[in-house]
């Protein structure tokens, strides 16, 4: 690992220490899954046939979603109606690990609700309910005493702004203010074309489009997107303009200096939240003592995490320092996963249709008899991924000598395999807990044993998974291997 990965590394570690205040609109994402294969005898349109659905919280609600993720701790404050899309947001934020909710009910919003019908991991349509109006009178000055008490113990503010009417140009200043007083650098993921109210903000993440749209001028070329930035920067007293810009990256302007970081290359299944996640991760760096320029570093690599995941995902603290050790020893697709990273790329692979695998081992210089029993078990489903014993558990399980190779050494050798999908490193005897998690369709082991004599069994069993007994190629084995050399 260079030094530059190195630094970056113990900059995650030290978002356990932040703390966060986040305020802004509340909304709750619906996703209906399900298939279309016929047009409606009625009008020229697709008929959706709908399966499953799922909840997830949305705009400011999932930047403290990303803030959890990250270790950080976060003082929420946010608006809603009331409602059942309400008492659902209060549900989920109450749920989401190191946050102090802070929701107040107005009883003339409605909760922001976007629906999403999607069928072969495609968006068909969006259908939003919603009520747009700015807040007021108790409700708003709720929402100052709230933010001026958090701010006492916290190291930055981040302001999620979606024009839904938490905040209004006299709210953001009267925040702006509080959060100067408190000596904290506010950060405000913006909207709409008046950024006047975001005036003596530390740091503002418009894309290139709201960039483009806020200052009437075009974005097309580094000159141009320095020249919109600066616009914002010199009229409105900004510090830094964080401007992401999708496939090009992300470039960080002040009056005076310009950089910009490339895009994290990943297959995007979903720009969803994407937004989000720069916001939480340069505000939870900031308020950890995380230097502006690591900050972006940091968050650049976040954003490509999350468009390879499903709906409006977070990047987790592991799955940020995994892509960090990937970027040193892999240029091609990241296939070693943490067990979060996992479950979001399996989530991704269902989504196109696609059946799951799993078979677990220590492989251990890698044999024959290792690549028959992932070619049976690749052949089995579409996506196959395989469970390593971490170094510790070989100990365990084979001796103090082994493993022969180290668990990074083996994990990147099976990742380099064309029939391996994903490798999670697991330090338990068995691999119960990935099983628990991500619920493979077929689960194989080798034919050496019965269905009676495997541990895991039961809960494959119990899931409604299947168990494949593969045909272990006679004649190799790593133990024999080893004993033959220490002859």
């Amino acid at each position: 690992m260079n030094n530059s990965t190195s630094l970056l590394t113990t900059s995650i570690e030290a978002l356990t220490n932040a703390k966060v205040l986040c305020i802004g609109d509340v909304m709750l994402d619906r996703f209906i899954y399900g298939k279309v294969d016929r047009i409606s005898p009625e009008a020229p349109i697709p008929i959706f046939k709908i399966e499953s659905s799922n909840l997830m919280l949305g705009g400011a609600a999932n930047v403290a979603c990303n803030l959890s993720g990250l270790g950080a701790t976060t003082h929420f404050i946010g608006v809603v109606g009331n409602d059942s899309a309400g008492k659902d947001v209060t549900k989920l934020i109450g749920e989401i690990p190191n946050t102090v909710p802070n929701l107040i009910t107005d009883q003339g919003r409605h909760t922001a609700i976007k629906t999403r019908f999607i069928a072969s991991g495609q968006q068909m349509m969006r259908a939003d309910d919603e009520t747009v109006s700015g807040i007021k009178g108790s409700i708003k000055e709720r929402v100052l005493t709230l933010a001026k008490s958090a701010l006492n113990d916290c190291g930055a503010m981040v302001l999620a702004d979606y024009g839904k009417g938490v905040f209004t140009p006299n709210i953001i200043q009267e925040l702006i203010f509080l959060g100067k007083k408190a000596g904290v650098p506010i950060i405000i993921d913006p909207q709409g074309l008046d950024y006047s109210q975001y005036k003596g903000a530390f740091l503002i993440t418009p894309n290139r489009k709201e960039l483009s749209e806020a200052t009437a001028q075009p974005t097309n070329s580094d000159d141009e997107i320095i020249s919109a930035a600066r616009k914002l920067i010199v009229e409105h007293k900004i510090g830094f303009v964080l401007a992401t810009r999708s496939g090009d990256g992300m470039s960080l302007i002040d009056e005076k200096s310009y950089n910009t970081f490339a895009a994290e290359a990943r297959e995007v299944f979903d720009v969803s939240g994407a937004g989000d996640t720069v916001a939480a991760t340069i505000t939870a760096s900031l308020a950890a003592g995380v230097s502006l320029n690591d900050a972006v570093r940091l968050a650049n690599v976040a954003a490509g995490i999350v468009v390879a995941k499903v709906g409006t995902a977070v990047a987790y603290a592991s799955d940020i320092v995994d892509a960090l050790h990937h970027q040193e020893f892999s240029s091609g697709e990241l296939k070693i996963f943490s067990i979060n990273s996992a479950l979001d790329r399996t989530k991704v692979w269902r989504e196109k249709g696609h059946k799951i695998g799993f078979t677990n081992g220590c492989f251990d210089l890698l044999h024959p008899g290792h690549i028959s029993t992932i070619n049976k078990a690749k052949a089995a489903c579409d996506k196959l991924v395989i469970g390593l014993n971490s170094d510790e558990s070989v100990k365990r399980l084979k001796g103090e000598s082994r493993p022969i190779q180290s668990e990074s050494a083996r994990a990147q050798v099976l990742a380099s395999l064309e029939n391996v999908d994903a490798v999670i490193i697991f330090s338990e005897s068995t691999p119960l807990k990935i099983l628990e998690t991500l619920k493979p369709e077929i689960f194989v082991k080798g034919a050496d044993y019965t269905i009676s004599d495997i541990p895991e069994a039961e809960i494959v069993q119990a899931y409604g998974g299947e168990i494949v007994l593969a045909e272990i190629k006679k004649g190799y084995s790593t133990t024999a291997t080893v004993s033959k050399l220490n002859k």
